[in-house]
Parts: structure tokens; sequence; C-alpha cells
């Protein structure tokens, strides 16, 4: 008598951060179509790992996601957890719109709403799905940036004990217990550490490839690096002596180029015409072009400070240059333009800040091997860092002097900035994390503001009367 495979076998095929990079998920449909013919009669089952969307994508800019919905769907998705991309870029309202035409579940165990301690009604804690002879749990959980979700009505539970709750729930009653972990590798392995009964971590959120599982205290760890460079697969087998599900192995496939998915790839085109038809709509009229410099200051630089300043209430604010594309042309001013000039999905914050620090965050951006640098990560999706832009304050300075001695005076409303006080400064969500001017996470008492991003802001001040003009006005007075 032949064995029965589909009884014997189950393959999971897994991706992760693809962050809108719809040029590979028509392949990555392909990939995985091809790799179920292949496998035959035994059953596959399809993951995603979280920040599937990402708002610098015009696709999912201008559909609210949905573009991404519908990929999902086509490629035939069993199951998904959220990232940060998804939970901190779109409102509740966003997702549940989107979700709502989503034909798989969206799982994940440490997000849920402030006002009722439960999930929103397009979320679940845990899954149970049925393949061939395996029944397996799955449970999703996300970076928990409490801080931020709170703002959008969201409570971020730590996550470790919300997947051991789930786990001591569901290993009585499944063959395989699967965590889609949106955490990074550091906390998949201290999961894997401290949780016992899970058979499987999928992982995302740090980017990291795992070519083969890493295997922790008996689970199988993997992942599938970034952006659609990987399809992720996994092997489990049943145990002929227990009859235990067990993980045996795994690969990570390259997407390389080959046969794409027309189906997927067609629905990517007309969701990307729809979205370009909303992005459209004008904002503004100007009659003068915005210039932008990343090594000196400039007029659309300059409209950016403002905008955080005047969003912000604050005293003074430093945002940097590389936010911004380039320059703001002469004419009609559409919100996809200013999408395009202006993509990454980052929000203002209010902080206090010592006049020690904000001095030395000026005189950074005076160092070219730290202003011109190439960064990435925590929202930001330009190239370089670029030179700070300011607004309320003056500033003097002497490139001829040496490095960290080039300011000569800053000040605000005509009073020396001292290094000893604090100041209200409005400036960038991702400086808090420690990423580009350093100084900048030394802030307290911080404030973040969601959901407006930085181009919600520009619209803001455009649409102010006399904001562009003043931002030709110079700060920043170089020593001649």
């Amino acid at each position: 008598m032949l064995p029965n495979i589909s009884q014997d076998r189950l393959t999971i095929l897994h991706t992760n951060d693809l962050h809108s990079h719809f040029g590979a998920m028509g392949r990555i449909s392909a990939i995985i179509e091809q790799e179920r013919t292949s496998i035959g009669a035994a059953p596959v089952l399809l993951l995603d790992i979280g920040d599937h969307m990402d708002r610098a994508a015009v696709e999912t800019e201008g559909t609210g996601g949905q573009c991404n919905v519908d990929v999902l769907n086509l490629t035939g998705y069993d199951a998904i957890t959220i990232g940060n991309n998804e939970g901190l870029t779109l409102t509740p309202d966003m997702l549940e719109q989107a979700y709502a035409g989503l034909s798989c579940p969206v799982i994940c165990t440490n997000i849920v709403e402030k006002a009722t301690g439960q999930p929103p009604i397009w979320m679940q804690r845990h899954a149970i799905i049925e393949r061939g002879g395996f029944t397996i749990g799955l449970i999703g959980a996300t970076a928990a940036f409490a801080d931020f979700y709170q703002l959008l009505g969201w409570d971020a539970l730590a996550p470790i004990p919300a997947i051991e709750a789930e786990v001591a729930f569901l290993r009585p009653k499944v063959d395989l217990v699967v965590v889609m972990s949106h955490l990074g590798l550091a906390l998949d392995k201290e999961l894997a550490e401290k949780v016992p009964g899970i058979d499987l971590i999928l992982g995302g959120h740090t980017h990291h490839l795992l070519q083969q599982p890493l295997f922790v205290q008996g689970t199988a760890v993997a992942a599938a690096e970034k952006f659609g460079h990987y399809v992720g697969k996994v092997d489990v087998i049943r145990d002929p002596h227990t009859g235990k599900a067990v993980v045996s192995g795994g690969i990570c496939l390259s997407v390389e180029e080959g046969e794409h998915d027309p189906e997927v790839d067609h629905a990517i085109a007309i969701h990307l015409e729809h979205a370009k038809e909303r992005l459209a709509r004008s904002v503004a009229v100007m009659s003068e072009e915005l210039d932008i410099d990343y090594t000196e200051e400039s007029s659309l630089g300059n409209l950016l400070a403002q905008s955080v300043r005047r969003f912000t209430g604050a005293e003074v604010s430093l945002v940097n240059s590389g936010q911004l594309l380039g320059p703001l042309p002469k004419g009609e001013i559409s919100e996809g333009l200013l999408h395009a000039l202006c993509p990454s999905p980052i929000n203002p914050c209010v902080m206090k800040l010592s006049g020690e620090d904000l001095l030395y965050t000026l005189e950074e951006s005076l160092i070219p091997e730290i202003s011109q640098k190439s960064i990435h990560g925590y929202g930001f999706r330009g190239k370089i860092l670029g030179s700070i832009c300011v607004d309320g304050m003056e500033v003097l300075y002497d490139t001829n002097r040496m490095a960290y001695d080039r300011i000569i005076q800053a000040s605000i409303q005509g009073k020396p900035i001292l290094p000893g006080e604090q100041y209200r400064v409005g400036t960038l969500d991702m400086f808090t994390f420690g990423i580009g001017y350093r100084r900048l996470q030394n802030g307290r008492d911080k404030t973040f503001m969601l959901p407006e991003f930085l181009r919600d802001l520009l619209r803001l001040e455009l649409q102010t009367p006399g904001a562009w003009e003043t931002s030709k006005y110079p700060r920043w007075h170089k020593k001649m």
C-alpha cells in the first residue's frame, strides 16, 4: 500500500517585509504556484509576516492598501499578520476598510483596542487551520511601539507574555504551533528560549535572512529577508514513530527573473492607474520653484522646517533635508507630487531638548561625513540624511573653523541658545530612535503626533498665506 503523502508532509511558504515592492509580487506569485505544482498532493500553507504594505509606494498610498490586499488574495495567502507599516502608518479606519476585502485571517495577539481591550473586528488573536492531515495553530505578533500605537487608539501588549498565553491555549488542540512574528530576530530567539511548545517561528521586521532555519531549544526559526528578494520554504513531516509534526528543514528561494503571474501583474497595473487618478488632486499652485539642497540651506528645506514648527507649536524646529527627494516646481502641486517628493511615512513630534544637544546637532550638520551619509530604516525612504533645516532660529557659522567648533552663535528671537537651558523643539519621530542626528534622541517629554505625515504638513504649509515666501528668508548665515 502506498503511503498517504498528504497525511505525512506539509510545506509552509512564507514572505515578510515586502514593503510594497510590487515589481516582485507577480514573480513571487508565480514561484508559489510552481511550488504548489511541484509538491503535488501534499498540503501547502502560505503566510505573510507583516510589512506587506508601505505607503511610500503609489499603489498603496493611492488605494489605502487595497492593492496589497488584492495581491494577497490573488496569490492565495492562508493568513497574515501586521507589521508596523500596517499598524502605524494606516489609521484604524483605513485598515478596516482595506482588510474588509481580504479572504484570509489577519492574526495578531498583542494589538488590542484601547476602548474594548479586544482585537478589532478584522483581526483575531489566533487561528486553527487544517491542511491535509495536519492541524496548525497560528499566532501572530508585531513590534510593540506602545507610545505610537496608543495615539491611534490601540494598546500594544508585551509580545512574549501574549504569545505564551496563546501557545498554552493552542498546544493541546493542534499538531503544530506556528508563530508569525514581526518582532525581529533578537526577540524571536528570546521567544524560542523562553516559551516552550512552539514548533516554528516565522520572522520579520529586522529584514534578516536565514537561508536555513535556526533551531533554538528545539524551536525552528526562519525568515526571508526583505523587499521580495526571497520566498521562505519550511518542510514539516510527521514522525513515523511518535506521530508528531516535526520541522525537518527549510530553505529560502531566491526570487530571480522569470515568469510572472499575469493576473497579479494586471491587478497591480489597474490599481496603479486608479491610485494616480486619486493622487492627481491639486493642493496648491506655485508661482516660483522652491529648491532643495542636501549640503546647504534651501527654500524647500526651510518650508518643511516651517511646517513642522507650525504644526507642533514649538519654539524651534529641526528637520533633515534628505526627507525631500527633489525641488518643488512652479505651477500646480498635486497630492501625488508631494508624495513623490516626500514619500517617507514619518510623523512629527515635539520634545524638550537641551541647548547643548541642539548646538551639537547644528555642528553635526556642518560635517559632510554625517550629513551626507546613507541611512535606512525607521520610516526613512530617502537616500542620504541631508543637512539640518531650521525654523525659529538664526545660526551664524564659519566653515573655516575646526569641526564641532563652527557654530559661532545660534539664537532664538535674538537670544543666544545656552547649553544648560531646555528648549521646546519640533522634529521627526525617526530621530528619537537614534538614527541620523543622534543627540536628538536625548529629548525629554516627547509627544508624538499621529497620523499626519510630513507631506501632510507640507500641504498645510503650502495652503498657508505667505508661507512659501517666508521659506526664502535665510536662517543660516555664513561668516565671510
